[in-house]
């Protein structure tokens, strides 16, 4: 018996090969796990906590003004008004650079009502208290002095309340949204990758029942 043309040796060797793939397949997942709820672990500890703060205002008509006047002018103080406070000397106010209260405060509108919400988010409880309550008072000094062309004004409706707890994600829930991440990757990774078989290393193509080989028959004499 020829033992190069016996298969056995050669089919264990190739899935001996074939052992360190599946068992990376096996860990890839849980690698993924640890390795994002470490990072996420890491980003909560060493991130400095963020504080929120909001302060509201609300548009009034002027005498001899539409009612539904406000609601259009809320809506377009919403989208300048941290321009508008930042002309206003907000900023000054505050005790913050103009460029900080551009990219740390946040003005929300209703299409409802003519509110406008502030809020402000800093690295302590006092700063972000006072950028919002300080775009709160710029927009209404400015309403104020272009009263007689919109025929609205800007008044506080709440002043912003101190916070007592960062509104930024504890090095726990970082954590825990880290896990997530990698398993949710690991297992996209483990989906889309080549699956490998014995012989040419990539997923065989299980042939049609119906190219079974059947075995040749003569032709008769």
């Amino acid at each position: 018996m020829n033992r190069e043309s016996d298969p056995a040796p050669r089919s264990f060797a190739r899935r001996a090969a074939l052992l360190p793939r599946r068992g990376i397949a096996v860990w890839l997942v849980p690698g993924a796990v640890a390795l994002g709820a470490l990072s996420g672990l890491m980003y909560g500890v060493v991130k400095a906590p963020q504080y929120a703060a909001t302060s509201y205002v609300i548009i009034v008509p002027a005498d001899r003004t539409d009612p539904g006047t406000a609601l259009g002018y809320a809506q377009a103080y919403g989208r300048v008004a941290i321009d508008v406070a930042v002309r206003a000397d907000a900023a000054k106010d505050a005790g913050v650079a103009p460029d900080l209260l551009r990219s740390n405060v946040q003005a929300a509108t209703s299409p409802d009502a003519p509110m406008i919400s502030l809020t402000a988010q800093a690295a302590s409880p006092e700063s972000a208290t006072a950028m919002a309550d300080s775009v709160a008072q710029a927009l209404v000094r400015t309403s104020t002095d272009t009263q007689a062309k919109t025929g609205v004004k800007v008044l506080s409706f709440s002043s912003a309340t101190e916070p007592s707890a960062p509104s930024s994600p504890s090095a726990g829930v970082a954590a825990l949204v880290g896990g997530c991440a990698g398993g949710l990757l690991g297992g996209l990774t483990l989906l889309v990758r080549p699956r490998r078989t014995e012989e040419d290393g990539y997923a065989a193509v299980p042939a049609p029942a119906s190219a079974s080989a059947t075995a040749p028959q003569k032709e008769p004499v």
